[in-house]
């Protein structure tokens, strides 16, 4: 099966990409590398994301809030003991999972969540150790001040450095009114964490060097802000840059390099409409000064997922690449970058056929990992890519 694939990349600049899978078995075909979908894990409820230990074990979090493991290549039939409650309803559960960079060491994992709270819900950061396949000293360690619905974000990761960053949505505050109406919309609004991204110290302390501490009326965990619905989250290790990407509404999926202190726009500027036969018109433009145009856009929306830069040796005409999964799109797009790995240049869209791809990540062994869940909760699987040679 053909599918010849014509992209506008967000530089504006005009590609063609071509995919070929084979309708009798699970190898894929790429601009240049061949590749096959290896079933890692069956059984699985809306997994969400995925990480790996130094001794090998593979984490994946599923939504209803639970943490499993895969150890020598089998899922271990009991979830780990310890984990927060989460608030398992609309698009709330159990979100990320992620190492301590000295995990050796000190054994600390991080858990992303919703929590209920008195009359709403909030995005959560906690910490425990994990001893003995169990969670102890679990300590929450960051509450987001932000109220509503969906657009939990919840996606984490550690820089060079040592500094965690967060994402958090918007909480699906409605984008409605004229031009002086949606620069007051929440996103848009530094006094709570709606739409956000936000950095802090491994026990949830506040950097003193970010880049609003000491001013009034702003919260000083904040990075950058006019964010609608964060899904993904990277940095890119040749360059130390963070990567995000984010949900349109109905057209503007995002892919963004973050910058300390930057507006991204939401509601302001973008490439969506509202939800809606008629898909009435939201913004006041695609761009405004003073606010940071994305990398790569998507109209119409591919509902982008988990963000991955790829640095193994098992697709080394990859390395460097940006990955983004897709729900809606049920796709893998693969972003090839410039030379100095700052702009998108060509898109291919791999991994088609495979059902929403919640989460993908690179493994210990340099392999491609996709979480694939399912709306509804029905059992679904995570899968690897090799290199069909």
């Amino acid at each position: 099966m053909f599918r010849n694939l014509l992209k506008i990349v967000g530089t504006g600049l005009l590609v063609s990409a071509t995919a070929v899978a084979s309708a009798q078995s699970d190898t894929f075909s790429s601009t240049h590398h061949d590749y096959r979908v290896v079933t890692v894990a069956d059984d699985l409820v809306q997994p969400w994301s995925m990480a790996w230990l130094p001794g090998g074990d593979m984490l994946i979090t599923e939504k209803p809030g639970r943490l499993r493991i895969v150890r020598d290549g089998q899922l271990l039939p009991e979830a780990v003991p310890g984990v927060p409650e989460v608030f398992y309803e609309g698009q709330g559960g159990l979100f990320d999972v992620l190492p301590h960079p000295n995990f050796s060491d000190n054994r600390w994992l991080y858990l992303t969540y919703s929590k209920k709270t008195e009359g709403s819900s909030a995005t959560a950061v906690a910490r425990g150790r994990l001893e003995n396949d169990r969670l102890s000293n679990v300590v929450e360690i960051f509450e987001a001040q932000a109220s509503g619905f969906g657009h939990y974000g919840g996606k984490i990761v550690f820089d060079n450095d040592g500094y965690m960053f967060l994402t958090l949505g918007d909480r699906m505050a409605p984008p409605v009114g004229d031009a002086a109406a949606l620069a007051a919309h929440p996103a848009q609004d530094t006094s709570n964490h709606q739409g956000v991204t936000v950095r802090l110290h491994d026990d949830g302390s506040v950097p003193d060097d970010n880049p609003f501490v000491g001013q009034r009326g702003i919260l000083p965990e904040i990075w950058s802000y006019g964010h609608r619905s964060p899904q993904g989250l990277a940095i890119h290790p040749e360059t130390g840059d963070l990567w995000e990407s984010e949900h349109g509404p109905q057209g503007g999926d995002e892919i963004n390099r973050i910058e300390p202190g930057n507006n991204y726009g939401w509601p302001v500027v973008g490439r969506g409409v509202n939800y809606g036969a008629f898909g009435r018109p939201i913004h006041v433009g695609i761009s405004e000064e003073g606010m940071v145009q994305p990398i790569r856009f998507w109209v119409p929306s591919i509902a982008t997922s988990g963000l991955m830069v790829y640095t193994g040796d098992k697709f080394p005409m990859w390395y460097g690449n940006i990955f983004s999964g897709s729900l809606a799109g049920e796709q893998l797009a693969r972003l090839q970058l410039t030379d100095d790995y700052r702009d998108v240049v060509v898109e291919e869209t791999l991994a088609y056929t495979l059902g929403r791809i919640r989460d993908v990540r690179q493994g210990q062994d340099g392999y491609i990992y996709l979480a694939i869940s399912d709306r509804n909760g029905e059992p679904t699987s995570v899968v690897r890519l090799e290199p069909a040679d």
